[in-house]
């Protein structure tokens, strides 16, 4: 496959510059510092930033610090990421209180679900600040753990802050930036299954104007299925300009290559998980997958008095994303029937969906803002921001659908896993251009030092219009949506480390992919939903212990729902949940630490009809009721480490009524950390310590994405 650079320039100047940026460290300002004890070699503790006490973007525009914002809000370090050995970003994000992943090839693998909601069309993705726009229900960026600097969550509905698509949560992935002294890092690690990895960042003053931080990441493995290889390459540099202590210039560039591995999920045999099965790849011999991303990013933060301040980031994503599978697998029980209706050979597996996809992606994006703050009378402060969001998302969809059907039957156990059929062609089919407008606000008002009201408010207009492709294009539809949500938080501090708070808030989410919007979809709106939270956030112990509690409850109605099987398809549909999540972490003494979160909640259709049956009061498919997570750590000494992880997903359901049950499952990992010298320490982890078989999700009803069995690994590390 050719993938067209169609920013060329753009990409040439910011990796050119890097390369400049590398060669003139030597000679630049500033020579490399040793680095005695330095933190990235060995991460000690938790309490750095962000805590509650420190201000998080993500939460509110104002810039408040999550004592401060009536919402939960939880953080990842991108060291304590790296440290835990997590291989991916959504196994990162999904360590955080009440994220599960739904992560499958056909989503890119970075979908999430969030407080009884799930899918890229309800758990918003964004990137330093920056919300991705799905097309086809599918992000591929960004790609790789060793870019983050931290990843924040935002639970419930986010729209006010970002748009439709956040019912359940935003998540914010913030990456690497330029620091005020010059600090590198590097590491390359071997393991299980054939995986290698090799990664290296350095940052840090050029002048004492123009800082830097450029970094590199490659990995590989021959997988944990047959035929399961995968590979990545993860680029990314910046250089922040500040000729003042009121102006700054950030200009970032982000490359990521991705190879997948080509494998869509292991069939049920007679219902049941078959152990002989589990390292089976029943996709065919040249499958492909392969997703491109390059995103370009300017931004201006400007502060001309102590009261005001004004933001801008212009941006631009490309995204160039490919698939050539064989991706349904059946057994065939002893009557000749699937699970999913179709009839076959007794006791083979019936393979199907010979899909050939590509997508072409580009989106534009600005997001500008002004903040005011300002004393009102003694004791009352108000601190107001306004700003507009406009993007632009080009897309054109290519597949084979027209292709003849390849189906067959294989013995489970050997087969000739044979070759792709496509009698078409992989060619453009249709393309869509989307328009997405927004005005928003968020106010506070501080009243003394124990009260404050926080509101917010955005009204978006999103225009969808579509083509077939063909010569000429055939215009199909256009679709407007106008969407106005808002929220309103009380907070209550009665000591400074204490807070309490409640909020309410609105939210809207597309009845599918908003870039990608269906002709049987374009006569309804946008599904609304609405979240009554409260909680408690607690800093102790001197800053070494975080407690956070939250009860909320969402409902959404608006879904599409058919009462019988001749009646037309209405948007009456209701669906709700409400549950309480809860989160410690905890220095001890003689250098121990626990963190902690867990999740319970009740997810269901409240009101839901399809094809005449009834789903009220059953599970919503994907949403697990049941989460948690636990990691010990020991400090042993100042060169000794361990930690060890536990994370618990409980039961889940594939289909809306609840006949098909995914069980939960526990997975444990630990990591024996040794630092050689000041500067350089060796990890040796396992993952899945006890080989637990266990689906992380499912591609159909009795298909499901295995995670990964037991893997040694060891990792050499070094900071300078």
């Amino acid at each position: 496959m050719i993938y067209h650079n169609r920013y060329g320039p753009v990409h040439l100047v910011l990796w050119g510059g890097a390369a400049l940026l590398l060669g003139a460290t030597d000679a630049g300002a500033q020579k490399l510092v040793e680095q005695a004890g330095d933190p990235t070699v060995l991460v000690i503790g938790t309490r750095g930033a962000p805590a509650l006490d420190t201000p998080n973007a993500t939460g509110s525009r104002l810039g408040l610090t999550p004592l401060e914002t009536p919402a939960s809000i939880a953080s990842l370090d991108g060291g304590t990421i790296r440290a835990r050995g997590d291989l991916s970003i959504v196994e990162a994000e999904t360590r955080a209180p009440g994220l599960s992943s739904v992560a499958d090839p056909g989503n890119g693998g970075t979908a999430l679900a969030a407080r009884g909601f799930s899918g890229q069309g309800s758990v918003l993705q964004l990137v330093d600040g920056v919300r991705l726009f799905p097309a086809a229900g599918t992000i591929t960026f960004p790609t790789d753990p060793w870019m983050v600097e931290r990843i924040d969550i935002l639970s419930g509905p986010a729209s006010v802050l970002y748009g439709q698509g956040a019912l359940g949560g935003a998540v914010n992935v913030a990456m690497r930036a330029p620091t005020a002294q010059t600090h590198g890092q590097a590491e390359i690690g071997y393991g299980a299954q054939g995986s290698f990895r090799a990664a290296a960042g350095l940052g840090g003053p050029l002048t004492p104007t123009l800082g830097y931080r450029v970094d590199a990441s490659y990995r590989r493995s021959d997988g944990y299925v047959d035929r399961g290889h995968s590979d990545s390459i993860a680029l990314s540099g910046t250089l922040r300009w500040t000729p003042s202590s009121t102006l700054a210039v950030t200009l970032r560039g982000d490359h990521g290559d991705q190879r997948p591995m080509t494998y869509f999920g292991t069939p049920l045999i007679d219902g049941r998980l078959d152990l002989r099965v589990r390292d089976r790849n029943y996709n065919v011999g040249d499958a492909r997958m392969r997703f491109r991303d390059e995103r370009a990013s300017i931004r201006v933060d400007w502060t001309p008095s102590a009261s005001v301040s004004l933001s801008n980031i212009a941006y631009v994503l490309t995204s160039d994303r490919f698939w050539r599978n064989l991706e349904s697998y059946c057994w065939v029980d002893a009557t000749g029937a699937c699970a999913d209706g179709t009839t076959g050979t007794p006791g083979t597996i019936r393979r199907s969906s010979n899909y050939g996809i590509r997508h072409d992606l580009t989106q534009w994006g600005d997001q500008a803002s002004v903040t005011w703050r300002t004393g009102i009378a003694p004791g009352i402060a108000n601190a107001l921001v306004v700003g507009v969001d406009a993007n632009l998302v080009r897309f054109t969809h290519e597949n084979d659908f027209g292709s003849v059907e390849q189906v067959d039957g294989v013995d489970p156990f050997a087969f000739d896993p044979g070759r792709f059929l496509d009698t078409q062609g992989i060619a453009p089919r249709y393309r869509t251009r989307t328009t997405a407008l927004a005005v928003f606000a968020e106010d506070r008002v501080t009243l003394g030092r124990q009260w404050s009201v926080i509101g917010g408010v955005r009204y978006e207009v999103d225009n969808v219009r579509r083509w077939t492709v063909a010569t000429p294009d055939r215009f199909v539809l256009e679709k407007t949506f106008r969407n106005a949500t808002w929220r309103v938080g009380l907070v209550y501090r009665p000591v400074p480390t204490l807070s309490l708070y409640a909020q309410y808030a609105t939210g809207v989410d597309p009845l599918g992919t908003l870039t990608t919007v269906s002709t049987g979809q374009v006569q309804f709106s946008n599904a609304r939903g609405h979240q009554v939270e409260a909680g408690a956030k607690w800093l102790f112990l001197n800053g070494h212990g975080t407690a956070t509690l939250a009860a909320y409850r969402i409902v959404k109605t608006g879904l599409l729902a058919q009462r019988t099987l001749g009646s037309p398809v209405e948007q009456v549909g209701q669906r709700s949940s409400q549950g309480v999540e809860a989160a410690v972490t905890l220095d001890l003494p003689q250098g121990f630490g626990i963190d902690a979160n867990g999740t319970l909640l009740d997810a269901r259709f409240d009101d839901f009809r399809s094809g005449g049956v009834d789903y009220s009061g059953r599970t919503p498919p994907n949403v697990p009721e049941a989460l948690a997570n636990l990691w010990l750590r020991w400090n042993a000494s100042a060169k000794l480490q361990a930690r060890a992880g536990l994370r618990y997903v409980g039961r889940r359901f594939s289909d809306n009524g609840e006949a098909f049950r995914i069980p939960g499952y526990a997975t444990v990992d630990a990591t024996l950390s040794y630092a050689l010298s000041q500067s350089v320490a060796v990890d040796l982890r396992v993952y899945n310590l006890f080989d637990k078989p266990y689906a992380v999700t499912a591609y159909g009803d009795q298909q499901w994405i295995l995670g990964r069995p037991r893997a040694f690994d060891v990792t050499l590390r070094a900071g300078f």
